[in-house]
This record gives structure tokens, sequence and C-alpha cells, in this order.
């Protein structure tokens, strides 16, 4: 359960990774896209959280220094792709709310994995 709770944190966090430097730094055709369609505040905003997503689903569970965060970053990618999924569906991108709707469901089910069923151990003071 581990090794497959650690492979589902790693695609994650490169899916988060890929997605976000897209929305921090986008190539000029999508940047004029995005821009269309929301603020270029708003989309820098869901770039750097997914970045910060990315470190925090990693970054705590390989350092074992404060490990519970993995969980909690999990449950804000739910959050987010959770509330992609709405913005997707009302404007009637099925197609895009659909692979949203998969990623909320991995990110929840990695949330209740790393908090419930195998939590990363924190490192032990020598």
């Amino acid at each position: 359960m581990n090794i497959g709770l650690w492979i589902l944190q790693v695609l994650l966090a490169l899916v988060f990774l890929a997605h976000g430097w897209m929305m921090v730094a986008p190539p000029p055709e999508i940047a004029a896209q995005m821009n269309a369609n929301m603020p270029r505040w708003f989309s820098l905003f869901i770039g750097v959280a997914e970045l910060a997503a990315f470190v925090g689903l990693i970054l705590p569970g390989i350092t074992r220094i404060l490990p519970f965060l993995v969980a909690w970053a999990a449950i804000g990618c739910a959050l987010v792709v959770g509330s992609a999924t709405v913005f997707h569906t009302i404007r009637g991108e099925y197609s895009s709310a659909a692979i949203t709707f998969v990623l909320f469901l991995l990110s929840a089910g990695l949330a209740y994995g790393r908090s419930r069923i195998r939590p990363i151990l924190p490192r032990h003071a020598p």
C-alpha cells in the first residue's frame, strides 16, 4: 500500500508541477487564450498554488519532516481540482471537467490514504 501511495504522490506531484508551470510561464499562444478567459493575476495564483502543491506532495514525505503536510497538500489539491471541475462543467467543457474530476478522486484518495491508512512516520530525534 505504501508503494502505491508513493506512486500516486509522485504522479500527482508531476501533474501539478506541469500544470502550475504552464500557468506561471505559458507559451505566448496559450497566454493569449488564458488571458481572454480569466485575469492574469488569477492564473498566476493558481500556478503558484499548484507549484506549492508539487513541493507539498513530495518534500515532507521524502524528508519525513512534518510528513502530515502530505495529506494536507493532497486536501488542497482536491479543493483546487474540485473547483476546476465545477468551473469546467459550468462552461460546458466536459472533457476538461472529466479530467479534473479524476484528479479530484486521486487527490482525495491520497489524502485519505496518507492520513488514515498509511501515514508517513516522522523522523525520530536521535
